[in-house]
């Protein structure tokens, strides 16, 4: 077992763990669970969670399991189940065992069995809306279900001819026989099966009636031997019921503890509205660079150390709060800029022609790939006649402290030479659409000798070498902080600015072998990174974040 390091302040949940392991609880084992409903792409919340149960295995050298929680064939697909697999293993962390709660089906059924056996569980044949009204409310007690005092052998016939597929779709139910007066909704004889005429992802058309999910959970985590069981604070309610069943079956007793969620700014993490999202078009799929899904996250840009990075930070808490975007994003930087290659790319190309660079001519310089990494080495850029450079690079009247390129002006070209503009050609309609200039042959980075000093350095690329490529710029997909919470209809509230999409942009020929899963930072625009869709014909490359926070200036100004 692994120690924790004096010089970092344990999470209440590491407190409990340590105290455990201290007491002898669990034979001094850690197992914990990550148990996904396969209806779904994972987001940010779910990577949350993620990293703390793999992160509580690995710390205290105990194990982590991954169980789909399949109790529902009506909403699950293999697709999810293949996603979230993927998502888990990119994240970085590998589960000790796979296991689906369908796994358990015929367990399950035995335990609700014994329950019946027990008299603590009863068929009703109680309507749905019959059944939430004589649940009651907070402040008034239910009433028991006309069916509450069948005998134990009528139940145990009428919950096989369940099993048996004897009886239509929500004709019956099999309730737990606890209370119908308790303080805890929960406890007042919830649902524990319900049948369900539908195909089932691995158990096919086996089964027609499905656990709830206070029937599954706390008998998967047993029969697994989960040794802490980790919820979000919605099941706070359903702790009382998870230690009710556990100990009237009389098998492991796994326990339960709740953590707060933690909100992303700018954000909604709600399946049925990330549904809606996707099916009404208004992203391209679960995997669009501006959605919180992880693979959204992965697609955009994010590292896996990144999240992890991020997760850590936020820490654990038993009150839900709303974490700014912004560190997510720091975290991205500060692991971009570690991992990224810095390289060249024009969004919006203006042509300059050096009068005095011989025609034909291809000079090749070199330059480094990454100063942060010692071992990254170095690359050569093609310089020619003509180039690209970014028109804001360019202003024929600048303001005060403009120090770019302007008419007579100087610009050093990163790692190439400092050049002067000379002349301005503009079209029929008066736009600026090329610079004449001259290029200082003495000047050349890392051997110059011209004793000029001009105040900014810009980039450019070769336009004789360059290649074409589609740049998406992404941003937040909402306009208000805390969009989960606001009560305008959600499409009110998506950011019209949240895709760019720049279709005649100019980058490196080094990035013409490029593929998906390399970061680049396009010096002085942002970090890059290759989106699937990208050909050797048509590259395509997505805006992960900003060099800088720009949105807190947008927001202000905005507001």
């Amino acid at each position: 077992m692994s120690v924790s390091n004096e010089n970092e302040s344990n999470n209440f949940l590491e407190t409990i763990i340590e105290d455990d392991l201290a007491a002898g609880q669990h034979d001094g084992r850690v197992l914990t669970r990550f148990p996904p409903e396969p209806n779904g792409y994972l987001h940010i919340g779910h990577a949350t969670a993620i990293c703390l149960n793999f992160g509580l295995g690995l710390k205290y050298g105990g194990k982590t399991n991954l169980r789909f929680d399949d109790t529902n064939p009506i909403t699950e697909e293999t697709e999810y189940v293949d996603s979230i697999l993927e998502d888990v293993e990119w994240l970085g962390f590998k589960p000790a065992n796979i296991f689906y709660a369908s796994d358990y089906f015929p367990q399950l059924y035995a335990f609700a069995q014994d329950l019946i056996r027990n008299g603590l569980a009863y068929v009703d044949d109680s309507t749905s809306e019959e059944i939430a009204k004589m649940k009651g409310t907070p402040t008034q007690v239910g009433v028991n279900s006309p069916y509450r005092d069948r005998s134990i052998a009528e139940n145990l016939d009428l919950f096989e001819k369940m099993k048996n597929g004897e009886y239509p779709e929500g004709s019956r139910v099999l309730r737990a026989k606890i209370d119908m007066a308790s303080p805890n909704m929960i406890m007042r004889d919830p649902l524990l099966y319900r049948i369900k005429f539908a195909h089932h992802h691995r158990t096919g058309d086996t089964w027609c009636i499905y656990p709830m999910y206070d029937m599954a959970h706390g008998q998967s985590d047993s029969i697994e031997k989960i040794t802490h069981s980790i919820c979000t604070l919605e099941f706070v309610p359903h702790r009382e019921l998870y230690d009710w069943m556990i100990d009237k079956l009389g098998i492991y007793p796994s326990k339960q503890y709740e953590f707060a969620r933690r909100n992303l700014s700018y954000t909604v993490v709600s399946k049925r509205k990330l549904l809606r999202l996707v099916q009404e078009g208004h992203v391209r799929g679960w995997d669009d660079p501006r959605m919180p899904t992880i693979s959204g996250m992965r697609r955009r840009g994010y590292t896996a150390q990144a999240i992890r990075e991020w997760a850590k930070r936020v820490g654990i808490a038993k009150r839900e709060n709303l974490v700014d975007l912004g560190l997510l994003e720091f975290c991205v930087r500060e692991d971009l800029n570690r991992l990224a290659v810095r390289v060249m790319a024009v969004l919006h190309p203006l042509k300059v022609t050096l009068t005095n660079f011989p025609e034909g001519k291809t000079e090749w310089l070199e330059t480094e790939n990454n100063p942060e990494d010692v071992n990254a080495g170095v690359r050569s850029l093609p310089f020619t006649q003509t180039l690209w450079i970014e028109q804001d690079d360019f202003m024929e009247n600048p303001p005060p402290k403009y120090f770019r390129l302007s008419p007579g002006g100087l610009a050093r070209l990163k790692s190439a030479y400092i050049i002067q503009c000379d002349e301005v050609v503009k079209d029929e309609s008066g736009k600026v659409v090329e610079l004449k200039c001259t290029y200082y042959e003495n000047s050349k980075s890392g051997e110059d000798t011209s004793g000029l000093k001009p105040k900014s350095t810009i980039h450019w690329v070769s336009a004789d070498r360059a290649v074409p490529a589609e740049i998406r710029l992404y941003d937040r997909l909402f306009t208000v902080e805390n969009p989960g919470a606001d009560e305008r209809d959600l499409l009110d509230l998506i950011n019209p600015d949240s895709l760019t999409v720049l279709s005649n942009a100019m980058v490196e020929p080094a990035l013409a072998e490029t593929r998906p899963g390399l970061y680049y930072q396009f010096m002085r625009l942002g970090y890059f990174a290759t989106d699937p869709d990208s050909t050797a014909d048509h590259l395509v490359f997505n805006r992960t974040v900003t060099l800088k926070d720009t949105w807190l200036k947008v927001a202000a100004r905005n507001s």
